[in-house]
């Protein structure tokens, strides 16, 4: 059974940066395609970015020029070094698969202030 741990949000101010952290447990890491997803409060979660196995990413328009997803599969993990934040970009974070299959994990806060 696939478990996703999700760490690294925090409170930050407009422009700040964070590093999101995801270890995912149970699988063979490598072989899957890798996604971040957020949801703000009273909104639907969305797509922020994805990470092929190989390290091919793709970025949402919001993503695009300030966040960069990362992973290291001999640590089962993928990373979202998130800059330049907005107060829009406050959600709660997740990773899961490309297409997500997976128990979603806990998540971690991000809140950007203005």
């Amino acid at each position: 059974q696939v478990q996703l741990v999700e760490s690294g949000g925090g409170l930050v101010q407009s422009g700040g940066s964070l590093r999101l952290s995801c270890v995912a447990s149970g699988i063979i890491f490598g072989i899957y395609n890798m996604g971040w997803y957020r949801q703000a409060p009273g909104k639907q979660r969305e797509l922020v970015a994805t990470i092929t196995g190989r390290g091919t990413t793709d970025y949402t328009d919001s993503a695009k020029g300030r966040f960069t997803i990362s992973r290291d599969n001999a640590k089962s993990t993928v990373y979202l070094q998130m800059n330049s934040l907005k107060p829009e970009d406050t959600a709660v974070y997740y990773c899961n698969r490309a297409v997500p299959t997976w128990t979603w994990g806990q998540g971690t806060q991000v809140t950007v202030s203005s």
